[in-house]
């Protein structure tokens, strides 16, 4: 078919959009053609730049951010060139941007260098999420649900859309981890930052939704996807609505260096199933581990399987670089043009050389 042959030389490209994306074939197994193995993949990969989040606390507390505006955009440049990497998520903190006061204008000084990190990104090329980094909350309150309105919420991304209205390759993720939510209600809040978006210019772009148990990729199908299923474009539609997952392999959210799970066949098979039976899609938006043996095999069997199933899993997105050096356990930033043992293997390894 025309449109299926338009979407594989799309995903050699690496810059797949999601119609296309849509129409690759799904082979089930392992291919019969080195040629069939090299368009086994997903279409997005990338690495978290972070730093605009930092301080912020599961309850919605903040404390200081450190926007990798000095390297930032210097390690997004390498990744893009060297490792062929077509998507970055840039966390943010939700005071941060309106300088803590709740249903606040955008607060220039932090937004302006915010902003400066998101045009780099955008240069390159690649998809750029536009991550808001608060589990839902505002200093312990849940959105909608005793805490900030849903309106208040809707009106930090309606501000967000009109930014970013005429950029096509930035991504509005909604919220990062939620926890600890009553997912109806949660729905509606969703439903309701949708419209803002959608209403304030941004009619195109990709959203992520996320779901509760701090977007687990385990139970995901049961917790959070039922509810998100009620949610819907102006149009009815839902396929630039893309549900968004987090999976860490050490058995200890990523607190540890060495894995001892692949996560596939407990966690992500599971999510596989569901979200074929529903025609839907999904990001893995946060994954890692330590730069050890252990996390090279799983790492890079968990991405394996992303790969061998790109019909619903539309990319990764590793934790992280940014602002995070060689002190940090989950390191992926780079020494100059030398990346980490796992980025090589895994983050990009494997969507340069799938499955």
């Amino acid at each position: 078919m025309k449109d299926s042959h338009l979407a594989l030389v799309s995903l050699l490209a690496g810059s797949a959009p999601i119609c296309q994306a849509l129409s690759m074939p799904h082979w089930g197994s392992e291919p019969d053609t080195r040629l069939e193995k090299r368009l086994q993949r997903v279409a997005y990969a990338g690495i978290n730049i972070a730093g605009c989040d930092f301080g912020m606390q599961t309850n919605g507390d903040s404390g200081t951010p450190d926007c990798p505006s000095s390297v930032g955009p210097t390690q997004m440049q390498h990744f893009a060139t060297n490792d062929h990497l077509n998507l970055f998520r840039l966390p943010v903190g939700w005071p941060y941007l309106v300088n803590y006061e709740l249903g606040g204008p955008l607060y220039e000084p932090f937004f302006s260098t915010y902003d400066a990190l998101m045009q780099a990104c955008l240069a390159t090329g690649a998809l750029c999420i536009l991550d808001v980094h608060n589990y839902a909350r505002w200093y312990g309150g849940i959105i909608g649900q005793g805490g900030p309105t849903n309106d208040q919420f809707g009106n930090l991304w309606a501000q967000l859309a009109q930014k970013y209205a005429s950029q096509k390759n930035v991504v509005f993720g909604l919220m990062n981890e939620p926890h600890d939510l009553v997912m109806t209600t949660w729905a509606a809040t969703v439903q309701n930052a949708i419209y803002a978006i959608r209403d304030n210019g941004a009619t195109t772009q990709m959203i992520l939704l996320s779901g509760t148990n701090y977007d687990a990729v385990g139970g995901f199908q049961t917790n959070s996807a039922p509810a998100l299923s009620s949610v819907v474009d102006y149009d009815g539609t839902q396929n630039k609505l893309i549900y968004e997952a987090h999976q860490y392999l050490d058995g200890d959210g990523g607190a540890l260096t060495e894995c001892i799970t692949n996560g596939v066949t407990n966690q992500l098979a599971p999510l596989t199933t569901y979200l074929r039976s529903v025609g839907r899609q999904a990001m893995l938006t946060e994954t890692g581990g330590g730069n050890t043996a252990s996390c090279f095999t799983d790492v890079c069997a968990e991405l394996s399987h992303l790969n061998w199933n790109n019909d619903v899993w539309l990319g990764w997105v590793g934790w992280a670089a940014g602002s995070f050096d060689s002190s940090y356990n989950l390191t992926e930033s780079p020494n100059g043009n030398v990346d980490t043992a796992l980025v090589t293997d895994c983050i990009a390894g494997k969507f340069n050389n799938p499955p």
